[in-house]
């Protein structure tokens, strides 16, 4: 089976790329823009025409898209994650390869949920800001254009690789310091959310299975199961070894963040994101703000939406459709996942 595999240098593209090699039946061509890449091709900015005369010449069965942008403003996320998929499609159209198309999604087209709820794929999508948005507008596309093809939405991908800047990176990234500088107490904010983090090499096997599956329409990948992330923090700091104490700086939405503990001689800021989201040292981690802003009580900001996807406290997927149709299921416990973010953030230097 030849796959063209888009994507292949990011985040989940690089366990696809590598659950597909495993693969012998798998003859695996990689498209990106990067130099490492079989072939040079920029989804945003190339045409069609020019991908349709690659499909002709490689006539793979199988292209997966992993490609995407997840940080920036709207006008780079609909660049990165809408117009590249319609260049994606559009291709596909006009070979005659007849390839399937396996697109990988995400939770953020859902946009919030119910507590409590687990979120099935004929939920009616809400994203909650402009990546959600993009990443909606793409399965539009993908749906709407008359190919075999299936759209896996992914929820909160863990374990090796995970981006620094993530909030379960950031959190590895403040125990790291915590522990490097000695501090017995670790001020977090944000972990008043709840999400169903799945393992991206499970999420690799599911990208496996559909590639070789008839599946078509979206299917949810995830765990079924939302996790805290103030409970995966006390997991990561059990994993990590970190006996200090770990303080919560959440409040309610619109409320003041309270400063927890006596004041130290160094000033505590909080700073806000280019996402809008209050932050200290990683996730909270009290350190002299850089910039010198300081946060007295009386002029703190408002605390923000603590979690960066628009999803508000709570998401939770439903994956009896992946278990039906793909015949999967996860593998990889929470615990597992968070003890190789953990062994890549220790190395950090």
């Amino acid at each position: 089976m030849r796959v063209l595999l888009i994507g292949a240098n990011g985040y989940i593209g690089r366990f696809v790329a590598d659950r597909l090699l495993a693969d012998p039946a798998v003859q695996l061509t990689a498209l990106g823009r990067g130099d490492d890449a079989d072939v040079r091709f920029d989804l945003a900015t190339g045409s069609p025409g020019a991908l349709t005369r690659f499909l002709d010449a490689v006539h793979p069965g199988v292209v997966v898209n992993c490609a995407g942008a997840t940080r920036g403003g709207a006008r780079e996320l609909t660049r990165h994650n809408t117009v590249a998929v319609a260049t994606v499609c559009e291709a596909l159209r006009r070979s005659g390869c007849g390839a399937r198309l396996v697109q990988v999604g995400c939770s953020a087209e859902y946009g919030p949920s119910q507590p409590g709820s687990s979120t099935a794929e004929d939920a009616v999508p809400r994203p909650g800001g402009p990546y959600g948005v993009s990443k909606l507008a793409a399965t539009e596309l993908v749906l709407g254009a008359g190919l075999d093809a299936v759209v896996l939405r992914v929820f909160s991908p863990a374990g090796p690789g995970t981006p620094a800047g993530s909030p379960l990176g950031r959190l590895a990234e403040a125990m790291r310091r915590a522990m490097q500088s000695g501090d017995g107490e670790l001020r977090l904010g944000g972990l008043g959310a709840q999400r169903d983090f799945i393992d991206v090499r499970d999420v690799a096997r599911a990208v496996h299975a559909a590639s070789l599956s008839a599946a078509q329409g979206v299917i949810n990948i995830g765990s079924g199961r939302a996790v805290r992330l103030r409970d995966a923090a006390a997991t990561l700091a059990r994993v990590a070894g970190y006996g200090g104490a770990l303080h919560e700086l959440d409040g309610p939405p619109g409320a003041l963040r309270p400063t927890i503990g006596h004041p130290r001689t160094e000033s505590v800021g909080h700073r806000v994101d280019s996402l809008g989201h209050h932050r200290t040292d990683g996730l909270g981690h009290h350190r002299p703000d850089p910039l010198g802003h300081r946060a007295d009580a009386e002029h703190a900001p408002p605390a923000a939406h603590p979690y960066p996807d628009g999803c508000g406290s709570w998401q939770q997927a439903d994956v009896r459709t992946a278990r039906d149709r793909l015949g999967w299921r996860p593998r990889i416990g929470l615990e597992e996942s968070l003890a190789d973010i953990w062994m890549e953030a220790a190395c950090r230097i």
